[in-house]
């Protein structure tokens, strides 16, 4: 871990990348990404890059572990891909790179979902990993998905005064020998 790391830890500002997973979306169009970048700068942490790839498992996975094996980035959001039609494949490419599997991230989206998108909110395939003391995220990719997704989960669980847990402690913490 380099010093810059430390420090921003220290002061509970994450160093958070994006990666907007579509076959149609562009920089001049991609309003999900934009979201979540205004989120995570609202929240006073740093937008280390922002990416989009096609919803193709090897662009995908190949992104994500670029992003992982980076000391200066802590957590990656995906936006994109997470629900059933041919195409999405979001979860299918970055789940063999999870080290462990927060569980309860897709069930709790799902829960605080279905207030705002009833059952349909059973055809979201959000998930969460933990790969290389990188904290990753798979949101869908409409811009009610991702706030809620922010505003209710991740905006908490990634702010250091989020009592009586956050995931800030997990990457502040050594890894075990």
């Amino acid at each position: 871990m380099n010093t810059n790391q430390n420090t921003s830890l220290n002061t509970s500002q994450l160093s958070i990348t994006v990666l907007t997973v579509s076959d149609t979306r562009t920089p001049a169009n991609d309003t999900s990404g934009d979201l979540l970048a205004q989120c995570i700068t609202d929240a006073n942490h740093q937008l280390h890059s922002r990416k989009i790839v096609k919803d193709d498992v090897y662009q995908i996975r190949a992104a994500v572990s670029q992003w992982i094996a980076d000391d200066d980035i802590q957590v990656i959001v995906l936006t994109g891909g997470t629900g059933f039609s041919g195409r999405d494949s979001t979860p299918e490419a970055v789940t063999p790179l999870f080290d462990k599997t927060i569980d309860g991230f897709g069930e709790l989206f799902r829960a605080v979902s279905y207030d705002e998108i009833g059952s349909s909110t059973i055809q979201s395939r959000c998930i969460g990993g933990f790969a290389n003391r990188t904290l990753i995220f798979c949101l869908p990719g409409s811009n009610n998905a991702c706030l809620t997704g922010w505003n209710k989960i991740l905006k908490e669980q990634l702010d250091s005064t989020h009592k009586p847990c956050n995931f800030v402690k997990l990457l502040t913490e050594k890894p075990h020998s």
